[in-house]
């Protein structure tokens, strides 16, 4: 897959993701990551490597260091020598200390719902490694390095979807994860390369015995944002994606409707100089240029057009208005992720230079709550723009010359063309706005003795900010089915022949092919996409084209040939 430009910034500065991985490890310790690494690891089995810088590594040996002095001098330190949250008035002697650790993995075993992906597991596990490496944490370099190797082996623990508040952390999901690193017991489960099995014989099998946590090594482990991170971290890559398709969808239907690209002129975005609306204006330009389907008036040229508007409508004229802060508002939010993935979120910490430990809330997850309820958000907006275009596509009112609902075949009399597409579309919709609105915001819990009374929601945020990027791939299929149809029509309009390859702009032919190719429709002169309505099964060409995005396949890599520098 050829996706070299999609790790480049383009001309406001919006960075898009890179999905061309290579064998290049990913070392951790020793920079900071990035989403695109996150990734790599996650979903694609790149070989992680901790650091062999030595300042690293003594400094998580000093952390230990520092814990092992104050539980041998009798130090008070939160969650070492005392009980846990409400419960830490409670003294612990120096002989309980190390059980305190083990006792807190297992009632936090209380896990509910659904398994989480492995790919969001197996992010948590790289961000907590990461996390351990600044040696602020008081934990063994060992156990560090099982998360290395449970990754590089493909040994993924299973966690579930309901846990977490977002308070103290995901106490929960990370309690999952920690069980089964250390081998707690068999009723922890990992997945092993594909085989579900009990962590003891994972252990076993990877030639590792199983561990005792020490005194700080299971409030290091449990305390942190590093599962609602990891989500959060594929959500963002996976939003920026859409977002890429997005332009795309919209640069198809453009030239279906034969739209104008003279809204997207630089002189009119200079003057109103938000750097997203000047992304998308310039994104535009780009994708439109040289299409035969489009009216050319960067000229300035506004032509009457009989029954039809001077201007076009507002969802095509106004788009780089409308996208621009969405555009905006994702690039905010993963600037928030990478800094929450490159950051220490448990507690107590330990500054091992001053030799003091600090008691704080760096396991609050609020930026990630937040985060992903904009996320929702945005992905609403976006879905709400597409079904406006599709509704333009199929109105014989408003799309000058197109066909209703776009039928192909229109001496069939029985035919109604995408009117059942536009129905499953219209059922998605609403789905992915109402999924925008927030949960961070709302239902306290005032968990464990009023202890933690505040709370993010982060992880369940996170969670439904991965449904809606599930839904959001389905819309988009349909989005692109709708354009490739629109294209094809138009192009009969035009040139009196159904391959819209002669009148497409160079940019989006890839993506218009791409589509076609997965779907198994080659494009022909005698006939669009869609002719007869009983020669297709349409839902399973909104599968295919759906599972071709959530894989990063033929269509995502067209993304290639969509966005400049």
């Amino acid at each position: 897959m050829n996706t070299a430009s999609l790790g480049k910034k383009t001309t406001s500065g919006f960075s898009l993701p890179w999905s061309g991985y290579s064998d290049k490890t990913v070392v951790v310790g020793n920079h900071n990551l990035t989403i695109d690494e996150v990734v790599s690891v996650a979903r694609h089995g790149v070989q992680v490597r901790i650091t062999d810088n030595h300042e690293v590594l003594r400094g998580v040996l000093a952390s230990c260091d520092y814990i092992r002095n104050a539980v041998e001098s009798g130090q008070p330190i939160y969650g070492v020598t005392s009980g846990f949250g409400g419960m830490a008035n409670v003294v612990i002697s120096r002989e309980c200390t190390a059980l305190l650790q083990n006792n807190l993995i297992w009632y936090h075993k209380t896990g509910a719902g659904q398994r989480l992906p492995l790919a969001d597991v197996r992010a948590a596990m790289l961000l907590r490694a990461n996390s351990h490496l600044h040696g602020a944490s008081g934990i063994r370099l060992e156990l560090i390095r099982r998360m290395e190797t449970f990754l590089n082996a493909g040994v993924t623990p299973y966690v579930y979807e309901f846990g977490s508040i977002g308070a103290s952390g995901d106490l929960v999901p990370l309690s999952y994860i920690t069980g089964a690193l250390i081998g707690l017991d068999r009723c922890y489960t990992v997945d092993f390369n594909g085989e579900e099995m009990n962590a003891p014989a994972a252990l076993e099998k990877l030639g590792l015995e199983p561990l005792q946590l020490l005194p700080k090594e299971g409030l290091a482990m449990m305390n942190g944002t590093s599962v609602m991170t990891g989500i959060a971290a594929n959500c963002v890559y996976d939003t920026k994606v859409l977002l890429a398709l997005s332009v795309g969808a919209h640069a198809l239907a453009i030239q279906g409707l034969n739209g104008t690209n003279q809204s997207f002129h630089p002189f009119i975005h200079q003057l109103k100089p938000h750097s997203g609306q000047k992304w998308a204006a310039a994104q535009m330009l780009n994708l439109l240029a040289g299409s035969r389907l489009v009216r050319e008036e960067l000229d300035g040229s506004h032509n009457y057009r009989g029954e039809h508007p001077i201007q076009d409508r507002y969802s095509l004229r106004c788009l780089p208005q409308y996208m621009g802060p969405i555009v905006d508002g994702i690039e905010q939010i993963q600037r928030q992720i990478e800094v929450e993935i490159n950051s220490v979120t448990d507690n107590p910490l330990i500054d091992v230079e001053n030799q003091t430990s600090y008691h704080g809330g760096n396991f609050l997850g609020q930026y990630i709550g937040v985060g992903m309820d904009q996320l929702r958000y945005y992905i609403g907006l976006l879905a709400k723009h597409l079904d406006v275009q599709i509704a333009y596509l199929v109105a014989p009112e408003f799309n000058n010359g197109l066909p209703p609902s776009l039928v192909g075949n229109r001496e069939r009399i029985v035919n109604m063309g995408l009117k059942g597409l536009q129905i499953a579309g219209n059922s998605i919709m609403p789905l992915l706005t109402f999924y925008g609105n927030s949960i961070a915001d709302r239902f306290p819990t005032h968990a464990e003795q009023y202890n933690q009374n505040i709370n993010s929601q982060g992880f369940a945020s996170a969670n439904l900010a991965r449904r809606s990027v599930e839904i959001f791939q389905q819309y988009m299929a349909i989005a692109l089915m709708f354009g490739v149809q629109a294209v094809d029509l138009r192009t009969y309009l035009v040139a009196d022949h159904y391959d819209a390859r002669a009148g497409l702009s160079p940019a989006t032919r890839d993506l218009y092919m791409a589509v076609r190719d997965v779907v198994g429709q080659p494009p022909s002169p005698d006939r669009p996409y869609i002719w007869n309505d009983h020669e297709q099964p349409l839902d399973e060409h909104i599968a295919r084209i759906t599972a071709d995005i959530a894989t990063g396949g033929q269509i995502v890599a067209a993304i290639n040939n969509i966005l400049t520098e």
